[in-house]
């Protein structure tokens, strides 16, 4: 999580304001970049690559820019630390002297109900001496019930006085904490000693009565005991209220400076980071730990008052058991934390996860405004009820209502099939509901129309019980177990922060040409796509190229170009690898056999290679960003070291590449590939590398989706549907060569691709395109649906063909203004499609036949 996530959601909201201003200070980073880059020194890269060579001149004259851009950044941002260091300090001060004020009068009131009033204590004194010297015991004795029974008396008079914390002299400690001198703070640390002992030694008959050690201990029981008498039930609830709040309140205190220190130290990093300064060592040592919010002295002293609250609950409601008490009291906090900033976190992981979501449109996003519909005669409204969503869903249900009752088929389980693919289809591509939940109908509607056929030569309809055990176990294929081991792999690169050192070493490298830049980024998301998958890769590239995008002048296009070249980019990368998009992992549960890693890259890394240079020169010859941006700011790589864990998962991912690339011959060994993916699924799990959250948080609704796309494929397959559809299609590409129907296939796979999702498209025209290539008489079943599933992933010319698009619409700048409009995909997404369906009936037609597919 970022540092600016973490400071908002850990604040305490009432001291919202008095919390290092992060973000205010990024801001000044931001600016100080574009002045250095405005300074125009040549970047050590372009030296290296004899681009940039300064003369004498030049070089002096950048040097002297680039050194006032330095002064002017330190001049700026330093000062502005400087102040945030005040306000925290004096905050700090303030809060530190309210909050030991108010628990010095918690622990004066818990003395004054202990040792009650003087004169009711030599009354007790002498009583007890007329009745024989009776021995005091802990809290039976006499002594006991007569001091309960004078608090009792006294507990009226004073209950006026108690303020806030409950004391009777919060109103005399608070004027203390009010005292300017930052030194109060420490005279009041002083206080509770004098304090306590004064109220012990107030009266002399209270001394008469603990003349030697032996009463003493008695006396000291019979305090603690006498919290526990039925009569004492109220003030204990009164004062388990103020210990708990004194615990939470010192708690939050020690959380504010800590979170403080921690944000000094980010906030420094960036800046040296950005402005290739040493300030951060000096100034964290010299200037901040030295403040008196973060000196270990005042650390110690703020614990110390935490454990005087622990120890006067556990006197009062644990019988002195200090480990009870410290449990009690943080479980108390932790309540505490939950109920403040429940929904805030709820919230925070709901737009995380909605981010990775797989639909055109967010699930969630109902359309529920009234529909208004004008006529000659005027407008008018349809019921609040009736919104695009539930009309879209009535038109659904009627299509699929009529087409079970009109007879189409002879067969009955090919009358219903077709009904269940129509149905599915036009679900999935008006997202009427969520996608996942069109694939878990899917099942559903198989069983209960009974449209499964048994594999023997009879083809007998199979009943619900049949069907559903069949269905089932269909569902779970080897394939979805191979999109759980890449989802680990991507998961354990992700959150180790491998991809993005990998990503920011070649992209510190790529100079500050703006075509070199370009380039570099495409190269990277492409890469970064066939291990992560193309929902994440972009996701990745995007945030690594917001300090060009902070840089760049207002009028540069080069803005559009980055930012368009990187989605279309991670689209071509999701033809990259089996684990690269959804509908690689459709298309090779109807590839048989299927194909090995190294055939898949054999086939799709030239097709990505060509494609993306092609893009390349699309964007550059539309955007022109070199006209009005001559220079770019480079991205430097990052300086953490390599840990061990980074390596572990390295080696683990190497390992099952290797593997997968050979599957075929280890299929003795494994079996299948699926059973390869578990490996990482282990090696990651097993060890801790990722954990149950991590696991929570993979991409079911794809996975849900894919199985629900294998359950209707094989359903289509099992009715003799499929079988039916593919000799209607055979008629008409009979006198075809391969070629022409691969060309065929690969264009009305773009236009449905492009108006619907990738994974959607793939599984509504992989079955057909499986069953009518190896129906050909020259059959090539293999060729069509690879050369078909690379064309999912190439159809990229609208906003909704695909995640990389719909993520890159939605980037906006620092004023809340989107880069890019759907004008901008019309222009350069339409090309790029055009250009990555003929590369692939080409290049890749070629190349698949060299494998003899």
């Amino acid at each position: 999580m970022k540092f600016s996530h973490q400071l908002q959601f850990n604040v305490v909201p009432e001291w919202a304001d008095y919390y290092l201003a992060y973000s205010n200070l990024k801001k000044i980073i931001y600016q100080a970049e574009k002045d250095l880059v405005a300074a125009g020194a040549p970047s050590t890269s372009d030296v290296e690559l004899g681009l940039g060579e300064p003369n004498e001149q030049t070089g002096l004259l950048s040097t002297s820019k680039r050194a006032q851009a330095k002064a002017k950044a330190n001049s700026i941002f330093l000062p502005a630390l400087d102040k945030e260091l005040e306000k925290i300090v004096t905050f700090y001060y303030k809060k530190e002297r309210e909050l030991y004020a108010e628990v010095e009068a918690l622990a004066a009131d818990v003395e004054f109900v202990e040792n009650f009033d003087p004169v009711v204590s030599g009354r007790i004194a002498s009583s007890g001496d007329a009745l024989g010297n009776n021995k005091v015991t802990g809290g039976g004795g006499s002594l006991g019930r007569a001091r309960s029974r004078a608090h009792q008396n006294g507990r009226t008079s004073r209950r006026s006085t108690i303020g806030r914390s409950g004391s009777w002299r919060y109103d005399e400690a608070l004027a203390h904490a009010n005292a300017e001198s930052p030194e109060t703070a420490n005279e009041l640390d002083r206080t509770p000693t004098t304090t306590s002992i004064g109220h012990g030694a107030a009266s002399s008959s209270a001394t008469d009565v603990a003349n030697n050690n032996e009463e003493e201990d008695d006396d000291d029981d019979d305090g603690k005991s006498m919290w526990f008498e039925p009569e004492m039930e109220e003030e204990r609830l009164r004062y388990r209220h103020n210990c708990i709040e004194m615990f939470v309140n010192l708690s939050e205190l020690q959380a504010y400076a800590k979170l403080n220190c921690t944000g000094f130290s980010k906030i420094l990093k960036k800046y040296d980071k950005i402005s290739e300064n040493n300030t951060k060592k000096v100034y964290m040592n010299q200037v901040v730990l030295k403040a008196y919010p973060f000196k270990q002295e005042t650390t110690t002293k703020l614990q110390a008052q935490i454990d005087r609250v622990i120890h006067i609950y556990a006197r009062i409601f644990t019988i002195g058991d200090l480990e009870v008490a410290n449990r009690s009291l943080r479980m108390h906090l932790k309540e505490h934390m939950v109920w403040e900033r429940n929904t805030i976190w709820r919230d925070m992981i709901g737009m995380e996860r909605k981010s990775q979501a797989v639909a055109v449109r967010p699930s969630s996003q109902m359309k529920r405004e009234p529909i208004s519909i004008k006529t000659p005669c005027g407008s008018f409204q349809l019921p609040r009820f009736l919104t695009w969503d539930v009309l879209v869903m009535a038109f659904c249900c009627t299509v699929f209502a009529v087409l079970l009752n009109v007879n189409l088929f002879d067969e009955p389980e090919q009358q219903n099939c077709f009904a269940i693919l129509i149905f599915a289809s036009l679900l999935w591509a008006t997202e009427a509901m969520p996608l996942f939940v069109t694939s878990l109908l899917v099942p559903l509607l198989v069983v209960m129309l009974r449209v499964m056929r048994s594999d023997d030569e009879e083809h007998t309809r199979l009943d619900a019980h049949a069907g559903a055990k069949k269905i089932f176990s269909l569902m779970f294929s080897p394939v979805i177990m191979l999109l759980l081991g890449g989802f680990a792999v991507a998961a354990a690169m992700s959150k180790y922060h491998i991809a993005k050192a990998m990503a920011t070493v070649v992209l510190s490298r790529a100079g500050t040409r703006p075509s070199a830049v370009l380039l570099a980024n495409m190269l990277v998301a492409t890469i970064a796509s066939m291990w992560i998958s193309n929902v994440a890769a972009p996701v990745l590239c995007f945030s690594l190229i917001q300090p060009i995008l902070r840089t760049l002048p207002p009028s540069s296009s080069f803005s559009k170009c980055l930012i368009l070249g990187i989605a279309l980019a991670s689209n071509v990368g999701g033809m990259a690898s089996p684990i690269s998009s959804p509908q690689n992992i459709i298309a090779i549960e109807y590839m048989s056999p299927a194909p090995s890693w190294f055939e898949w890259f054999f086939v799709a890394l030239p097709v990505c290679l060509i494609c993306d240079l092609a893009i390349w020169v699309i964007l550059l010859w539309v955007y022109e960003p070199s006209s009005n941006t001559p220079t770019i700011s480079t991205i430097r790589s990052t300086k953490d070291p390599i840990t061990g864990t980074q390596v572990f998962v390295c080696a683990v991912t190497v390992l099952t590449i290797i593997l997968w690339c050979f599957e075929h011959r280890l299929e003795w060994l494994f079996g299948d590939m699926g059973l390869i993916a578990i490996i990482p699924l282990l090696a990651f799990f097993g060890t801790g590398i990722l954990t149950k959250e991590d696991f929570n948080n993979f991409l079911w609704t794809v996975i849900i989706l894919a199985m629900g796309g294998i359950a209707l494929g094989k359903a289509v397959e099992s009715s003799g549907l499929l079988h039916m559809i593919a000799m209607e299609v055979q008629r008409y590409v009979k006198d075809m060569s391969a070629f022409a129907v691969c060309c065929v296939f690969a264009s009305m796979v773009l236009v449905i691709a492009t108006f619907i999702s990738h994974t959607v498209g793939a599984l509504i025209i992989l079955p057909i395109v499986a069953q009518v290539g190896a129906t050909l008489p020259d059959p090539h079943p293999r060729l069509l649906v690879m050369s078909a599933a690379l064309m999912c992933s190439g159809a990229m010319g609208l906003p909704v063909s695909g995640f990389p698009n719909m993520n890159a619409i939605m980037m906006e700048d620092e004023m809340g203004q989107q880069y890019l409009s759907t004008a901008d995909f019309l222009k350069v997404g339409v090309p790029s499609s055009v250009v990555a369906c003929i590369t692939v009936v080409t290049l890749g037609y070629g190349l698949m036949t060299i494998l003899g597919w």
